[in-house]
């Protein structure tokens, strides 16, 4: 029944993956076949980086591609924070170009039993494996400001995490080779991206984006988020606070705002221009993370309620 849910969506944008093993890749002729992205397999544990990275991961974009780099987790090796260090200061650091996707964990079956002697989950019990995936995605975000993209099988993350839902707003790239996605981890109610087959009609695996080309877009260029947030210390004092929660530089952020209530301003600070019932500011650049609180002074009258209606870029917030 869930396949009938799950099927490829009526707009897709078609991409592939590669890696190492892929050989040097000819990027006109993927793009020629209609690929717009590609995944780059960048490293592994803490020891392995792929020598052929540097010259697909370059090569797509000098091709106009959308590109991403994907670690493959050895989480017997190391923890977590350890191969996400690794793993940004070896090609899977995001880049504010417009054409780098969020880089990707990759999760799967431990294909070196045979050498490692551990079973599929590496020899993780489920509560271990989830501490693990999560320690790498903080860490990741912290370097980023990004979601990392989770790459996965709904079977391995039943049984290596116990379907554990935590991660729901990292996006999911599912492996199934087949017609169809088949049913998905339950944190996720749709796929962002699906890896459905080992190999196409140009190098590497054939992939598809859940969306249109301008939502791929989007992702790789996210726009840039402000939290607005603040409030009235008194009757006649006021903070306004702006953060950037995004992964992008804010610039230009313009903030009117006008008293209420026969309240009048005596202060604002230097950024901006006031009379005694209106104020006008501009923030020429919030770098990401970082917040700045602006801080009003007013002379109310009367009993009346008083405070600020504001207009941050096209938010709106009250102080009173």
């Amino acid at each position: 029944m869930y396949a009938a849910l799950l099927l490829v969506a009526s707009t897709t944008v078609m991409g592939a993956d590669v890696s190492n093993w892929t050989g040097d890749v000819n990027w006109t002729d993927v793009k020629g076949k209609g690929a717009e992205f590609v995944f780059v397999h960048a490293t592994e544990g803490v020891d392995y980086k792929s020598p052929r990275f540097g010259a697909q991961f370059s090569g797509a974009l000098t091709e106009g591609m959308y590109r991403g780099a994907y670690h493959f987790a050895q989480p017997h090796e190391s923890s977590g924070k350890d191969q996400a260090d690794f793993f940004v200061r070896n090609g899977g650091n995001w880049t504010k170009e417009g054409r780098t996707l969020p880089g990707v964990l990759d999760v799967e079956d431990n294909p070196y039993n045979n050498r490692n002697g551990l079973n599929s989950c590496y020899g993780l019990d489920q509560d271990e494996m989830v501490k693990w995936i999560g320690d790498w995605l903080s860490r990741y975000k912290a370097w980023t400001k990004r979601d990392a993209i989770i790459y996965t099988t709904t079977s391995w993350w039943k049984t290596c995490t116990g379907d554990t839902k935590k991660f729901a707003k990292n996006p999911l790239w599912i492996a199934r080779w087949g017609a169809d996605p088949g049913e998905l981890p339950s944190a996720w109610q749709k796929w962002t991206f699906w890896q459905k087959a080992e190999k196409a009609d140009h190098a590497g695996g054939s992939d598809a984006f859940n969306g249109s080309l301008s939502q791929l877009h989007a992702l790789a260029d996210p726009p840039v988020r402000l939290l607005i947030s603040g409030g009235a210390k008194s009757r006649s004092q006021y903070a306004l606070k702006i953060t950037n929660t995004g992964a992008k530089q804010a610039t230009k952020i313009n903030i009117s705002g006008k008293t209420f209530g026969n309240n009048r301003l005596t202060y604002a600070p230097k950024a901006c221009k006031r009379t005694a019932t209106t104020v006008k500011c501009a923030i020429n650049s919030l770098a990401p993370g970082r917040s700045v609180t602006l801080k009003f002074s007013t002379r109310p009258r009367g009993s009346k309620p008083v405070g600020i209606n504001f207009l941050v870029g096209s938010i709106k917030v009250t102080l009173k």
